[in-house]
C-alpha cells in the first residue's frame, strides 16, 4: 500500500505530525504497535509550549481533566523549596492524551493501523521508503517519519547509555493530606543516583516517575519495593509524601536505556525523525512532550515547504542545542551530593532561581498564547 506519508509510531510526535499533515491535505498512514493507548512512563507535565500546541491541534486537556500546575517544588532530603512556575502548565496521564490524539488523527483523515509492529524501514527503491510489518504487510511511501519514541528500530537506533538509566512510572492515590499539601504542584525529589517527580493527575491520582542509575537501583535489590525504600530514605520529604498512600498498579512500569542528552545529527533522504528519535532531553526539565509537540510542528512544516529531510534534521539540532546542553548540565548538578545538599536553602534564599532554571532549559520558544483555563 502506498501513501505519501508514512508515520510509525502513534505516540504524541507521530499523532501531532499525522494530524498537521492530513489537514493538509497529504494521505497519511501513521503505524502504532500498542493495540489501544495505554499508560507510559512518563512525567506526564504538559508545559505553556505544550499546551500552545495542543490547542493549535484542536486537543482541550482541560475537559480530558488536566490538573492546573502552577508551582514547581525541589525536594533533598529532608528540606524543600518552592517556586511559582515561569509558565502556565498543566498534568494529564498520557493514556487519556495518546487516546484524544488518536482520536483527532483519525477525524483529521489518517489512516491509522494499530497494534502493528514495525519490523524494519527500508529503501524500496531510491526514493521510496517501505515498512514491513510483525505479519509481512509492507506500505510504502517517498517520505517516513520516525516516531517510535523510546522504543528504537533496528537499522535506525540512537546510541547507547552509558549511565544505563532506568526509569519507573507508578501511580497512587494519595491520603487526603497529602493530597491537599502536594495541590497544584510538581515536585522533583533528589536522590544519590537520580531523580523523580510526583504531580496530581486528572481523577485525584497522582503520578510519581523517576529515573535512578543501574548502580543506584541494584543497591536497592533490583527490586521496586528495595529501590523506593532506598530513594524515602535518601529522601524523606517523599517518604512523607507516600506515607498513606495506596498504590494502583500492581507493579510499577519501566524502562531502561535512556540516551540523555542525545540529539540527530543528519538523517537519509526521505525520513524526518521526531521525538524522542530527534532529542532526548533530561527528564527533570519536565520538556520531553513539548520536544515530542515542537519536533513534530517543524518536520510536518519543513515537509510542506519542501524541505528535505537531510537539511532539516541538522537544523532542528542547532536550534535545540543550546537549552538541550543547558539541561544536562542542570542534571549533572542535580546528581552531585553537594548540590542536592545546598539546593533547597539557596531556593529558599532566591526562588527566583527556579524560574530561571526553568526558562533556560525550554528547547522551545515560549508559549505566546495558553489556553485560558491554565493561564495564570
Amino acid at each position: 500500500m502506498e501513501d505519501e506519508v508514512l508515520i510509525l509510531g502513534g505516540g504524541v510526535a507521530g499523532c501531532a505530525a499525522s494530524i498537521a499533515l492530513a489537514r493538509k491535505g497529504r494521505s497519511v498512514t501513521l503505524i502504532e504497535r500498542e493495540p489501544t493507548p495505554r499508560h507510559k512512563v512518563c512525567g506526564e507535565f504538559l508545559s505553556g509550549e505544550a499546551l500552545e500546541d495542543l490547542h493549535a491541534l484542536g486537543i482541550d486537556v482541560a475537559s480530558l481533566g488536566a490538573v492546573p500546575i502552577y508551582y514547581v517544588r525541589l525536594a533533598a532530603s529532608r528540606r524543600a523549596a518552592e517556586a511559582p512556575l515561569p509558565f502556565p502548565a498543566a498534568s494529564l496521564t498520557r493514556k487519556a492524551l495518546d487516546t484524544a490524539l488518536i482520536a483527532t488523527a483519525i477525524a483529521a483523515g489518517v489512516r491509522v493501523m494499530r497494534g502493528r509492529s514495525v519490523q524494519s524501514l527500508s529503501h524500496a527503491t531510491a526514493n521510496l521508503w517501505q515498512a514491513t510489518l510483525d505479519d509481512g504487510t509492507t506500505y510504502e511511501a517517498p517520505t517516513a517519519f520516525l516516531a517510535t519514541g523510546k522504543h528504537d528500530l533496528r537499522g535506525h537506533g540512537r546510541p547507547k547509555d552509558p549511565h544505563q538509566w532506568v526509569a519507573f512510572k507508578m501511580y497512587y492515590r494519595l491520603s487526603g493530606a497529602q493530597t491537599a499539601d502536594l495541590a497544584d504542584a510538581s515536585e522533583l525529589t533528589l536522590y544519590s543516583g537520580g531523580y523523580g517527580g510526583i504531580q496530581p493527575v486528572e481523577d485525584g491520582i497522582t503520578n510519581f516517575c523517576c529515573v535512578v542509575q543501574r548502580r543506584y537501583f541494584a543497591r536497592g535489590g533490583l527490586r521496586w519495593e528495595g529501590l523506593l525504600a532506598r530513594m524515602q530514605q535518601d529522601c524523606p520529604h517523599l517518604a512523607m509524601r507516600l506515607d498513606g498512600a495506596e498504590p494502583l498498579l500492581d507493579k510499577p512500569i519501566t524502562i531502561t536505556h535512556i540516551p540523555y542528552g542525545y540529539i540527530r545529527r543528519a538523517t537519509e533522504d526521505g525520513l524526518y525523525c521526531i521525538g524522542d528519535q530527534a532529542a532526548v532531553i533530561p527528564s527533570f526539565t519536565g520538556d520531553g512532550i513539548s520536544i515530542a509537540l515542537h519536533t513534530a510542528r517543524r518536520a510536518a512544516a519543513a515537509y510542506l515547504a519542501a524541505e528535505p529531510a537531510p537539511v532539516f534534521q541538522p537544523k532542528l539540532r542547532s536550534a535545540m542545542l543550546p537549552q538541550m546542553r543547558l539541561a544536562e548540565i542542570a542534571a549533572n548538578g542535580l546528581n552531585n551530593a553537594l548540590a542536592r545538599a545546598v539546593l533547597p536553602f539557596c531556593l529558599r534564599v532566591w526562588p527566583g532561581a527556579m524560574r530561571v532554571t526553568a526558562r533556560l532549559t525550554r528547547v522551545t520558544q515560549t508559549a505566546a498564547v495558553a489556553p485560558q483555563a491554565f493561564a495564570n
